[in-house]
């Protein structure tokens, strides 16, 4: 779970900081691990000028608090598209991340469907 959120940091960071080229071509398709068996992600590599950098490409997927996430965010003035997905697996804690239509992504941590931004 910790590994999924770090490597959404990563993206974002990379991406917000102005990355001198991302490869699009080598995005290829990789199987889901055995602690993941209903996650599939694409591996993406990113080149930020001192090498590359793989960045694993979350599915989206909506969790029992997507829509409390997305109320959320809306209050921090976060309008999105396509709503607030579940970046962890269910359970008791769960982070969400949802993108702006102004480019900024919101994430959310809740616990026990208690919801609050993180920053």
């Amino acid at each position: 779970m910790k590994r999924l959120f770090l490597i959404a940091l990563l993206l974002a960071s990379a991406l917000s900081s102005g990355c001198r080229s991302v490869s699009l071509a080598s995005t290829e398709q990789v199987n889901p691990s055995a602690n993941h068996p209903h996650t599939s992600f694409d591996r993406l590599v990113v080149n930020d000028g001192a090498g590359e950098v793989v960045v694993q490409k979350v599915e989206f997927r909506s969790g029992v608090s997507s829509a409390t996430v997305e109320r959320l965010a809306k209050n921090f003035g976060c309008y999105g598209k396509e709503g607030a997905g579940l970046l962890t697996e269910k359970g008791p804690v769960e982070i969400y991340r949802m993108t702006c239509d102004n480019g900024t992504v919101f994430m959310a941590q809740c616990e026990l469907r208690q919801c609050k931004r993180m920053r």
